[in-house]
């Protein structure tokens, strides 16, 4: 038993290395290519309609947040199951299930961004004719949700089509970041710029998922979508947590660059997001570990047991904690240089607010294992009340320490909640896996 369970950690954890390595090699591109491209938005537009920029930017991904689904996740989990049994046609109806949440999301994020739009847009300093490129902007947003073939690739373990179909995005931000600095250096150049970029990922990442998928995806006139619900019992509810989740997730950092732009304005906005942006472009490797490491939990769980599950949690844990304290350290000694090289001396104010958001991202990287637990555990709604207390604990921190402290304060917000976050996530984690240890034996 002891030695099955350590088997069957030791390859899931390899897999973890080797899938995080994919992700990693395309993300490190990505790194590379969106230091050179905030140098040319940032020096283009300058500190105010750099602001504006982010506002948009940060409207746009509120709004995916909250309508969108980590669709990925059913595919994962659920697909498993139909892969497994070579029943490949109602693999194809849990996909097609998923397809119509993205764009009933879609549907549903052009009509929020509307509202957003006509309620907000004044604060935010928005020109109609800019209101109308914002809309269009979100529209792009949302036809480009990619979460299912996601799902495809982690499914079939093909982490590096996942890894080359990403790095369109940063490719497609280069290229028409240079292109608009040339032909059209203002925000509507940039935002033609992102969008497209947007689109290009899209469409890869549906092409390489169609191809590696091939016949094992089954029939697409098999049966009605709507009945994978039937066929999957737990599925809506294991949908529902992990939207919401990911939803308070992204809208508490989303909201927050929102937020500071309501109190100080566009330049703090746009100081502010730059620094959030590159502390979480150190931290890249958080996302990366989460997905691997939700893929390899829910296997282990299912195929193992509970003690290889625990020996690999345990494992990903001191993973999560060596990446935290290296990048840690990088932000010390380049976070400063580094800002300056890439946006210029006008943005060097934001460097305090580089260093306390790149102490929070790496608190939420080393508990980057704590949610994958407690979703392959089926403890998913456990996750969403500690994932719920944290952004509201962030959002109230924000109204009480930004008109006091400025964009200072939003970042110790910041720092605040990814503390109580890993703290509840990691006492949750840890009653997981010696429950599962105690029914084991």
């Amino acid at each position: 038993m002891n030695k099955r369970g350590s088997g069957g950690a030791q390859e899931g954890f390899a897999r973890i290395l080797a899938n995080t390595g994919w992700l990693l090699g395309g993300k490190g591109v990505g790194a590379v290519l969106s230091l050179a491209y905030l140098a040319i938005v940032t020096r283009t537009l300058g500190v105010s309609d750099f602001g504006r920029f982010a506002l948009v930017l940060s409207a746009a991904n509120v709004i995916k947040a909250l309508v969108g689904f980590d669709s990925w996740q059913i595919v994962v989990r659920y697909g498993q199951r139909h892969l497994t049994a070579g029943d490949h046609d109602a693999l194809n109806r849990v996909l097609r299930f998923c397809i119509l949440i993205d764009l009933a999301s879609a549907a549903a994020g052009g009509l929020i961004a509307a509202v957003i739009i006509l309620a907000f847009g004044p604060l935010m300093e928005l020109s109609p004719g800019m209101g109308w490129q914002t809309w269009l902007f979100c529209m792009v947003m949302m036809i480009t949700i990619r979460s299912s073939p996601t799902g495809i690739l982690r499914l079939f373990d093909r982490f590096d089509s996942g890894a080359i179909a990403d790095t369109m995005v940063p490719v497609g931000r280069m290229i028409g970041a240079g292109t608009a600095w040339v032909m059209r250096p203002d925000i509507t150049g940039f935002l033609i710029a992102w969008a497209a970029a947007e689109l290009l990922c899209a469409i890869t990442y549906w092409a390489l998922a169609l191809r590696v998928g091939g016949v094992r995806l089954g029939s697409w006139s098999a049966g009605k979508a709507h009945h994978a619900a039937r066929e999957n019992p737990g599925i809506v509810g294991f949908l529902t947590a992990t939207n919401l989740q990911t939803t308070l997730s992204s809208v508490g950092q989303q909201v927050a660059v929102l937020v500071v732009g309501l109190f100080v304005g566009p330049v703090g906005a746009g100081l502010y997001r730059l620094a959030n942006q590159l502390a979480n472009a150190l931290t890249k490797i958080s996302g990366m570990l989460s997905r691997s490491i939700f893929v390899e939990l829910s296997r282990t769980h299912s195929s193992h047991g509970a003690e290889a599950l625990g020996t690999l949690f345990r494992r990903t844990n001191r993973l999560a904690l060596l990446a935290g304290g290296v990048i840690i350290a990088l932000i010390l000694f380049i976070g400063h240089p580094l800002l300056g090289l890439i946006a210029g001396k006008d943005f060097l104010p934001a460097y305090p607010l580089l260093l306390l958001l790149g102490v929070a991202a790496c608190i939420d990287l080393v508990g980057v294992s704590y949610r994958p637990l407690l979703m392959a555990t089926d403890r998913a709604s456990l996750s969403l009340r500690i994932t719920f207390a944290a952004t509201a604990l962030l959002l109230g921190l924000q109204a009480a320490l930004l008109p006091i402290y400025g964009t200072t304060g939003a970042a110790v917000a910041n720092v605040a909640a990814s503390a109580v976050a890993f703290v509840l996530m990691g006492l949750a984690s840890r009653r997981a896996v010696s429950g599962g240890s105690d029914m084991a034996r």
